[in-house]
This record gives structure tokens, sequence and C-alpha cells, in this order.
């Protein structure tokens, strides 16, 4: 495999692999037997070695490494200690007592868990692991709608910069966004960057939604006639989609929620067959745990999520590369703007207290 040679050239690596003898085998077996559905024979002889690498290191370092729900099997089930989506993984390694986090998933993702672990060192085993959400709004393009729109609360997904963070008034994530909007006591809010949650908001709401034009080149890849043509086909098919979908794919179907509530909706109902309107691996990383459940494919995927990979998370564990250093004054901005989020689900928010008068407190 094309990764093998750039291990065996990299001296601080490859003292951490072993070969797949007999001992290994055994002792990597119950981790087999988790992932043997989604991780082939062929290449478990390959993975397992590397798995071990990356678990032992990380007990010596202290460190944890938080998995996105789009990771692949290999680092979703076998290396990572935090599962869920971006918010979800950045609270729970902020409450660990690590020192070292490793973030499998993108930038913004990493930036995120700086801001809430500041005094930890967080790490991302390759920078160019971009979002196309996070790179379609700027922190200028936030302050140029403030003046066309003055006095409008600025919603902002979690899916976005540091930068971008600092020039909001709150973070959102698709669980919590209707919450969060209504929650505000307005009668119009902008909602940034993703133009299609944006709509999707706008069809649960009275609040006006002042959208952004960006999108997730992922899910706006879906269109609505190849779910319609896949049902014709297959009635029995229950289509669960994200709400970063175009509207007319979310019309076509059964449920839209986020990630997390993706997940919960095919357990909760076991599905004989359901096709996730989202990216790939994350149907990968139920079936795992679901295997009487049968996912369609194929669907997208996400080439910034499959950037990180075993190979350069031991690489980030052996050599602390590369660490997540932001501004001072714009992580406090942005740290702001993510615990008025955390904040809102907080009981003392009630609706005596509206969350605008919270986030002015």
């Amino acid at each position: 495999m094309s990764f093998i040679p750039k291990l065996c050239t990299n001296a601080v690596i490859s003292e951490f692999l072993q070969d797949f003898t007999a001992d290994l085998r055994d002792e990597m077996q119950p981790m087999w037997e988790r992932v043997n559905s989604v991780v082939t024979p062929l290449e478990w002889p390959f993975v397992a070695p590397r798995i071990k690498a990356i678990n032992d290191l990380k007990k010596a370092r202290n460190a944890v490494i938080l998995a996105h729900n789009y990771m692949t099997p290999d680092i979703f089930h076998c290396v990572s200690d935090i599962r869920g989506d971006s918010l979800q993984l950045a609270v729970e390694a902020s409450q660990s007592e690590a020192d070292i986090i490793i973030q499998a998933g993108v930038f913004f993702m990493a930036e995120t868990s700086k801001l809430l672990c500041p005094e930890k060192t967080v790490l991302i085993p390759d920078v160019e692991a971009g979002c196309s959400l996070a790179s379609s709004i700027t922190a200028e393009d936030v302050r140029e709608m403030r003046r066309k729109y003055p006095g409008v609360p600025v919603v902002t997904y979690v899916n976005t910069t540091a930068a971008v963070k600092a020039e909001t008034d709150i973070c959102c994530t698709s669980s919590n966004v209707i919450d969060i909007v209504e929650g505000l006591g307005v009668p119009r809010v902008m909602l940034l960057p993703d133009e299609y949650l944006a709509s999707y908001v706008q069809s649960l709401t009275d609040v006006e939604i002042i959208p952004w034009p960006g999108r997730c080149e992922v899910h706006e890849q879906y269109r609505a006639e190849d779910l319609v043509n896949y049902r014709q086909s297959d009635p029995s098919v229950a289509i669960v989609a994200h709400p970063e979908c175009p509207p007319d794919v979310i019309a076509e179907a059964d449920f839209t929620g986020s990630t997390s509530k993706m997940i919960s909706y095919v357990e909760d109902n076991k599905p004989e067959k359901v096709f996730l309107i989202t990216e790939c691996s994350m149907a990968s990383n139920i079936s795992a745990q679901l295997p009487e459940v049968e996912f369609v494919k194929p669907c997208n995927v996400c080439p910034h999520m499959k950037r990180i990979t075993l190979d350069n998370i031991l690489i980030s564990l052996a050599n602390m590369t590369t660490e997540v250093t932001l501004d001072p004054q714009t992580a406090d901005k942005a740290r702001r703007a993510i615990e008025r989020m955390i904040e809102a689900g907080t009981p003392k928010l009630t609706p005596e207290v509206p969350l605008r008068q919270a986030m002015n407190a």
C-alpha cells in the first residue's frame, strides 16, 4: 500500500511499528472483531500495527484522540477516545485530564478544541484538512454583514474559523440551531455561513433568517431526483438527511437532523435498510455497531476529512506536530460566542430570561 514506503523511510515513526506477528494478532483480536464488518482482512495486517503503536504512544503522552463522525472506521473505532460531532468533541475534551488533544477532524474543529481547552496542547495531523464552509466566509465578511444589517444578531455555525466566530454574537450547531435562533427573542437573525442550513431553519421558524451563500461541498452534491429514483426502485429504504443538504433533497427524506440525531434515529428505529445522506464514513461507523441494518452506498466522501489517517496521527503523536495556536484576543472573543451557545442549554435560561438578555449580561 502507498503509505508503507513513507513510514519505512521515517526513522521517527518506523521505530513504533512492528510486524503483524501471531502475538500481535492475538492481542488485537478483540479490536478486529469490533471492525471486521467494515475493515477487510486484507487491510487489517497493515493497520493493526499502526493502531497498536498509536494507542501505546497516546498513553505515554497522556493524550486523547477526538474523532469526528466522518473519520474512517479504523480511526473512529480503534484509536479514538472521544467520538461525535465537532462541538461535542471539544466539550468532552475540556473535561478530560489529558495533556494533549489530537484532533481527528478538520482544522476548524481543532481550533474549537483549542478555544475550549486553552491550557491543553492541541495537535492536528494535517493542517491542510480544511472545510468548504469554513473557507466560504471571512471575518471581514461578517463585519460587512453587520454594516448591512445593523442591530441584527449574528448566529454563526461552528463550522467556521476562530476569526469568524470572534465576529459573531453566538454560535450554533445543526442540533441546536432552532433553539438558538428562537431563543434570541428577535424577529430576524443572520445565520452564517451555510445557506442550506439557513433554508432548513427558515422552514421551521417564524424568525426571519438572513443567510450567507456558503455550502458544504459534500452535502450539496446530493440530488433529489437520485433519491426519488432510488426510492422507486426500493420503497423499503429509509432516507435520513443532514440539514446541510439542498432543500429538495431534504424534502425527499424521511428524517432530517444533525449527525448525532441521524445516528440516534438509526439506533432507535433500526430500519431494515437506510440511506444516510451525508459523508460516507458515518455509515460505515454506524454499521460496525448495527450489523442488522443495511446501509445503502455509494455516498459522498469529504476529501478534507480523509486527509486524517492512521499514518499522520502516528506522526503527529510521535513528533508533536502540528500544534494549533490562536491569537489571544481573537480566541477570547471566539470563545465567548461558543460559551454563550453552551450556556443557552443550561437551566438558567427561562422564558423570563431570554437568550438575548443573557448574552448582554
